[in-house]
C-alpha cells in the first residue's frame, strides 16, 4: 500500500485534537493538514486580528497587557463557539488551548498588570471543552528563530531569540503539569509534516494508538 493509499484511508482519530507549541514550531500548518485529511473543522488562533501585536513585539514592556487581554477575549469567543456547536457538528482540530493565554501572561506581564489579568480571566467565568488528544509540538530556539525568519512576516522578526527561550521553557513547565487531556509531545525539531508524506503519516500511526496518558514521539526525518 502507498503512502497516497494511506492517506485517504479512514482513520480513527479523537474528535477534538488540539495541536499546541511556540511560535514558529509548525502548529498551524500541521492543525491544517490534520483537518484536511481528516474531514474536520479547524479553529484556528488569529493574531493578524490583535492590533497589538506588532507594537508588542516593537516595545514589549509597553504594550504586553492590551496584547494580551486582546487574545484572551478573541480566544474566550471562539472557545465559546466551538462548545454552542450541536451534536451533529464535525472533528475540529485547533492550534491553540486558552489554557495556554494564562502561560503567556505569566511571562509577558510584570506583576501587577499579571494581577489585573487574572482578575479579568476569573469574571470570565469560563467553561473549557477538554480536548480528546493534545499534541505539544517540540523545537529549540534556535530552529524556532530560522523558521520565522523563514516565513517573512515582518513583525516577528523583531522576536529576540531570548523571548523564544522564554518561551520554550514556559511550554515545558506548562506541558510538564498538563495532565486534563492525553498528551503526544513531538519532537518537531527535524521532521516535515507539512511536505512529508511519510512524516505525516509516522505521526497519524501515532495517533490511532493513542486513548488516554502521555506518550513521547522522536521520529527520524525522511527525505522528501
Amino acid at each position: 500500500m502507498t503512502t497516497s493509499e494511506n492517506l485517504s484511508s479512514p482513520i480513527k482519530t479523537p474528535d477534538y485534537i488540539v495541536v499546541e507549541g511556540p511560535i514558529g514550531v509548525g502548529k498551524t500548518s500541521l492543525t491544517r493538514r490534520l483537518a484536511d485529511v481528516l474531514g474536520s473543522d479547524t479553529l484556528l488562533e488569529q493574531p493578524g486580528e490583535n492590533p497589538f501585536l506588532e507594537r508588542f513585539y516593537a516595545a514589549p514592556k509597553q504594550f504586553a497587557l492590551p496584547t494580551q487581554l486582546f487574545f484572551l477575549f478573541q480566544r474566550a469567543r471562539q472557545i465559546e463557539a466551538l462548545k454552542q456547536g450541536d451534536m451533529f457538528r464535525p472533528s475540529c482540530v485547533a492550534d491553540f488551548m486558552l489554557e495556554k493565554d494564562a502561560m503567556f501572561a505569566r511571562t509577558n506581564l510584570d506583576d501587577d498588570e499579571l494581577r489585573l489579568y487574572e482578575q479579568v480571566y476569573a469574571q470570565l467565568k469560563l467553561e473549557l471543552p477538554v480536548p480528546d488528544l493534545v499534541i505539544y509540538l517540540q523545537a529549540p530556539s534556535n530552529v524556532l528563530s530560522e523558521r520565522i525568519h523563514r516565513r517573512g512576516i515582518d513583525y516577528e522578526r523583531r522576536i529576540e531569540r531570548d523571548y523564544l527561550e522564554r518561551l520554550v521553557d514556559a511550554y515545558t513547565r506548562f506541558f510538564y503539569d498538563y495532565h486534563e487531556a492525553p498528551l503526544l509531545v513531538v519532537n518537531a525539531a527535524e521532521i516535515n509534516f507539512v511536505d512529508s508524506d511519510e512524516d505525516f503519516q509516522m505521526l497519524l500511526e501515532h495517533i490511532r494508538k493513542i486513548r488516554s496518558g502521555r506518550h513521547f514521539f522522536n521520529p527520524v526525518a525522511t527525505a522528501i
